[in-house]
């Protein structure tokens, strides 16, 4: 196993099983066909003659999009084909910024919209080099239940800002006071096609690195977190490399650390092509 594995598994896409998807004439989603099929005559879709779909609400505004876009999750949910709504609203849009219309969390794979994210490695200098702050997910999660994870990661929920959601998550799952976390530094972002247990992802993570006081233990508020571990880069790195511990996408995120700091090298073979592929094109 090894870097370029970590991006791959991450990468894991069969486009054959997708059709677009059209919302307010624009084309948004990707949604695998089963769905489409299994969702016909449901109110709200209407299939194309290409084989994909568009969304027909009875009121052509965002709220009404959005109604519409919610009905067929729960209809879709209660079929089994997709996961039970969340009551969280994401943005319905093709780029970050535009939002045609919300959706429930539980839609944007299930219509295979965009999404966005923040995740942020914390980093501590300790007398014997620097540390990652690594949490293992609750047993509990929807996703990679028991999986290490990045120090903070959650979604990128509608009306909220990118800094507002990370200092947000960080209290949450990190117990980061929001002074320390309006600390941390942008880093980019990674990005990444996955197929999903109902549809795709198609998500781009906005990364921030914080220099986190070596007096400062994280603890967890929201029961999204089992425990937290002060590990070695050098032990991440051998555990993104080796295994399959990590979340896949926090693997991607770890990654382009290594990169940043120049632990992964330009003089290593694969170096080029973990570069290239941190950063796929969203469909």
């Amino acid at each position: 196993m090894s870097y370029p594995d970590r991006i791959a598994e991450c990468n894991r896409h069969d486009p054959a099983l997708y059709a677009p998807f059209f919302v307010a004439g624009a084309r948004v989603g990707l949604m695998r066909r089963d769905r489409i099929a299994a969702l016909a005559g449901a109110r709200g879709l209407e299939r194309m003659k290409d084989g994909g779909a568009r969304l027909a609400p009875e009121r052509e505004d965002p709220a009404g999009r959005g109604e519409a876009l919610n009905a067929l999750t729960h209809e879709a949910a209660g079929r089994g084909l997709c996961a039970p709504p969340r009551g969280e609203s994401f943005p319905v849009g093709r780029r970050f910024g535009e939002i045609l219309c919300e959706v429930d969390r539980a839609g944007v794979e299930l219509f295979g919209f965009p999404s966005w994210g923040v995740h942020m490695n914390g980093c501590v200098e300790t007398a014997s080099g620097p540390a990652l702050w690594i949490p293992r997910r609750a047993a509990g999660m929807i996703v990679c239940p028991g999986a290490l994870d990045n120090m903070v990661a959650g979604g990128q929920p509608a009306g909220v800002g990118v800094r507002e959601n990370l200092a947000k998550e960080a209290g949450e799952e990190a117990g980061i006071p929001a002074e320390l976390a309006r600390r941390a530094t942008p880093a980019g972002a990674v990005s990444y096609v996955r197929d999903g247990p109902h549809g795709a992802r198609r998500t781009a993570l906005f990364v921030f690195d914080l220099a986190v006081p070596a007096d400062f233990a994280p603890r967890n508020r929201d029961g999204e977190v089992g425990s937290f571990a002060l590990l070695s880069v050098a032990e991440v790195m051998r555990r993104v490399a080796e295994t399959r511990a990590f979340k896949f996408d926090s693997a991607l995120v770890l990654v382009d650390f290594f990169v940043r700091r120049g632990l992964i090298a330009p003089e290593d073979p694969d170096y080029l092509d973990v570069c290239a592929g941190l950063r796929r094109r969203i469909p």
